[in-house]
């Protein structure tokens, strides 16, 4: 397969263009490059140019004001000719995935990626009818793409996996490659836990659901924003980082069934750190 490099300028493939579809338009016009456009829904074209237009405008006033072209095609092939990566954005139902995936895949040259915007589906279930799979990647956006940075990245080939993220990263946006596919990937599978555990403070009358929302964001919120939870624990623990941490109790208790009780608890946990 030849690889296709993606820190050149070229025409990307956007196929599905509803709110996550015209989010990643507007950021691949903003640095430059021009789009190709498909989508099923009838009189998409008018709606995305709309939706494209204004995220150009937030874009601009955050210093991009790239002069890519925007072409709205009426077939999927015409849209992924001559395309160096390919977006594509159907709805999250996997018997669609799997098809567009397989015509993508099909229809575009060798060697370019395709990334599907799935927020939860697992990659190897959703590249089962491609004839090259190897080259199709999950590559899961927090939304808006255009403003919030994170791209989760899932590749059965790790060198594809590492020319998504160099390309995403020329994007301004902030790559994260998981070692394994897990459904949910990550941050969607942290923010659940987290808001099931508010849920649980409301069902329990701990707080009102203002008090809890306001304890988040006023507290480790700001931390958040800065650092995650392992960066976190880790400062807290002071010159003995982490590990000081561990030995006093700071993290949250682990699973007990995979961190059984005892003297040598915060070694087991430190086991699971780089």
């Amino acid at each position: 397969m030849t690889a296709v490099e993606t820190d050149e300028t070229g025409r990307i493939a956007v196929v599905g263009c509803g709110t996550l579809g015209a989010s990643w338009a507007a950021l691949f016009l903003a640095h430059g490059f021009d789009v190709a456009a498909y989508d099923t829904a009838p009189g998409f074209a008018d709606r995305l140019r709309a939706s494209v237009a204004h995220a150009l405008g937030q874009l601009g006033e955050l210093g991009l004001r790239g002069r890519g072209r925007l072409e709205t095609c009426t077939a999927i092939e015409a849209a992924v000719s001559g395309a160096i990566f390919v977006q594509e954005n159907a709805p999250e139902d996997e018997a669609v995935k799997r098809a567009v995936l397989a015509e993508l895949d099909a229809r575009a040259a060798p060697g370019v990626i395709v990334a599907s915007s799935t927020s939860a589906m697992l990659r190897s279930r959703i590249v089962a009818e491609c004839r090259t799979p190897e080259r199709v990647i999950v590559a899961h956006p927090f939304h808006p793409p255009h403003l919030v940075p994170l791209v989760e990245i899932v590749a059965g080939d790790p060198a594809t996996g590492e020319r998504a993220a160099a390309f995403y990263a020329r994007l301004g946006r902030r790559p994260v490659i998981l070692r394994r596919e897990m459904p949910g990937h990550v941050a969607n599978r942290l923010a659940s836990a987290l808001y099931r555990e508010a849920v649980n403070l409301v069902a329990e009358g701990v707080a009102s659901v203002a008090d809890i929302d306001a304890a988040l964001c006023n507290g480790p919120g700001l931390r958040w924003a800065a650092m995650g939870p392992h960066m976190t624990y880790h400062l807290g623990g002071g010159a003995g980082g982490i590990p000081h941490a561990a030995r006093a109790g700071g993290p949250p208790r682990p699973r007990a069934d995979r961190y059984p009780e005892g003297p040598d608890r915060g070694r087991r946990i430190l086991e699971h750190f780089p």
